[in-house]
């Protein structure tokens, strides 16, 4: 599955987060930072899910554009 991702400069850093698992969020001082760290968090929170017993949730969004 791939999941949109939306990735946020902020004033010191960047920050990314995916909307179709809340709370699955991540920061990062460059993009490829950001863009590893939240691999890493969209695998520990799918993880979690399906440990826990709680469905795998079906990506909504499918579409990416870069507007910078």
């Amino acid at each position: 599955m791939r999941y949109a991702t939306i990735v946020e400069k902020t004033t010191n850093n960047y920050s990314a987060y995916v909307p179709d698992l809340p709370g699955c969020i991540a920061t990062g001082t460059s993009i490829e930072e950001v863009l590893s760290q939240i691999q890493s968090a969209i695998s520990f929170h799918l993880e979690g899910l399906q440990l826990e017993g709680f469905p795998i949730p079906e990506p909504t969004t499918v579409a990416l554009q870069q507007l910078w």
